[in-house]
C-alpha cells in the first residue's frame, strides 16, 4: 500500500516539474519575444546600426552571427565527431585514454572568458589576423569541441553491439561498420550535439569580445571578392555578432532607443535558435530515416 502511495506522490512530482518548466519556458519566450515586438520587421532585419541615433538595424550583426555559425560547424563537427568515434571505437581502455577524458573535461569547464583570452593570444595575435571571423570560430570551436566530442561519443556507445556483429558477419571491415552502421544508428544523438553547441554560439559573446571583436565593417554583398575588407566573404574581417552587439548597446546606451534595440535584438536571436533547432531535428530526423531505410 506505501508503495503505491510513493509511487503516485513521484509520478506527481514529475509531472509538477515538468509542467513548471514547460511553463516557464514558455513564459520566459513570451516575454522575449513581447518586449520585441516592435522592432521585429525587415528594416530592422536589414539596415546597419546607427551610432547615437534612433532607428538603427541589426543586419551586419545578424548576417555575422550566421556566418560565424556557418563556419564553426563546418569545423568543430568533422573534429568533434571523428573524436567520438575514436573515444568509442579505438580508444583503448589506459593512461592515455584516461588523459584525454581528462583533458575534455577540464576544457568543458573553462570559462569562455578564458577561452575567449586564449583566443586573443593565438588566434588575434600570434596569427597576424587581428579581430576577425576565423579567429572567433577558432575560438568557439575549441569551447565547443568538448561537448560535441562526448556527446558523439555517448551516442555511439549507445549503439546497440548486435548491430556491428550482423555487419561483420556479412562481411564488413570496421570502418564500413562505423560509416555505413554505427553512425547513422547514433544520428539523432549526434544531431543533439549539434544543437547544443549551435545554441552555444549562437549565445556566446565573452569569448567572441576577444576575438572576433566588437565592430563590423559595412558589408558590401556585391562584391565577393574574399580578400576585400567590405566582402561578406572576408573571413579575416572584423565580425561583431548579435549577442556581443546587445551587451555593446546595452552597457554603452548611446543610441535613444537603446532598450529597444537590444529588445528586437535578443528576440530575433531567440527566434534563431528556435528556427535552427527545428530545422535541425527535421533534418536529422530526415536523414536517419533515409539511412535506416524507414519511412
Amino acid at each position: 500500500m506505501k508503495s503505491k502511495l510513493y509511487d503516485k506522490i513521484a509520478t506527481i512530482y514529475f509531472y509538477a516539474v515538468a509542467v513548471f518548466l514547460i511553463l516557464f519556458l514558455a513564459s520566459l519566450i513570451s516575454y522575449i519575444l513581447y518586449q520585441g515586438r516592435t522592432k521585429l520587421n525587415i528594416d530592422f532585419l536589414t539596415s546597419p546600426p546607427k551610432f547615437m541615433e534612433a532607428g538603427g538595424g541589426i543586419g551586419p550583426q545578424l548576417f555575422n552571427s550566421l556566418e560565424l555559425l556557418i563556419i564553426t560547424l563546418i569545423i568543430s563537427i568533422p573534429i568533434g565527431l571523428g573524436a567520438g568515434i575514436y573515444m568509442a571505437e579505438y580508444a583503448k581502455p589506459g593512461l592515455l585514454t584516461e588523459i584525454i577524458r581528462l583533458s575534455i573535461e577540464t576544457l568543458s569547464s573553462m570559462p569562455s572568458i578564458v577561452v575567449g583570452l586564449f583566443g586573443l593570444l593565438v588566434f588575434v595575435t600570434m596569427t597576424g589576423w587581428g579581430y576577425s571571423l576565423i579567429a572567433g570560430a577558432l575560438a568557439l570551436t575549441v569551447l565547443n569541441l568538448p561537448v560535441m566530442t562526448r556527446v558523439s561519443e555517448d551516442s555511439i556507445r549507445s549503439v546497440p553491439n548486435s548491430l556491428r556483429e550482423a555487419s561483420y558477419a556479412l562481411g564488413s571491415t570496421k570502418w564500413q561498420t562505423i560509416v555505413k552502421v554505427v553512425v547513422p544508428a547514433a544520428m539523432p544523438g549526434i544531431i543533439t550535439g549539434i544543437i547544443l553547441t549551435a545554441g552555444r554560439i549562437f549565445g556566446e559573446a565573452a569569448a567572441l569580445l576577444y576575438t572576433a571583436g566588437m565592430s563590423s565593417p559595412a558589408l558590401n554583398f556585391s562584391n565577393l571578392n574574399p580578400s576585400s575588407p567590405t566582402s561578406p566573404l572576408n573571413i579575416v574581417r572584423p565580425a561583431e555578432t548579435l549577442a556581443v552587439y546587445i551587451w555593446k548597446v546595452n552597457s554603452e546606451g548611446l543610441a535613444p532607443d537603446a532598450r529597444q534595440i537590444a529588445d528586437g535584438a535578443a528576440a530575433v536571436l531567440l527566434l534563431m535558435v528556435l528556427i535552427f533547432n527545428i530545422l535541425a531535428r527535421w533534418l536529422g530526423n530526415t536523414l536517419y530515416k533515409r539511412m535506416t531505410g524507414e519511412r
